[in-house]
């Protein structure tokens, strides 16, 4: 019992996994299989006031939970501000 105790706290200590993304033009390391929806989520960024554009395609807000993060990707989203 005190193995597999000892086991699983090492695992927890343990950093995640990352990959690297460019976001805005700035390097940035998130984790690995995180998805559009929660990079948003992390950067505080509600989806609807957001366009995001992956690899120069820009991406469905219905899709934000769907499409997972690859290495080396670049993001830009993009916030429309009204003004006058």
């Amino acid at each position: 019992m005190f193995t597999i105790i000892r086991k699983i706290d090492r695992m927890q200590k343990e950093p995640f996994m990352s990959i690297h993304i460019t976001l805005n033009g700035k390097p940035h390391s998130v984790e690995y299989c995180m998805d559009i929806l929660s990079l948003l989520e992390r950067l505080k960024v509600p989806p609807a006031s957001v366009v995001v554009e992956r690899n120069q395609n820009i991406l469905h807000r219905d899709m934000f939970d769907r499409i997972v993060l690859k290495d080396g990707d670049e993001l830009e989203l993009i916030r429309f501000v009204g003004g006058g």
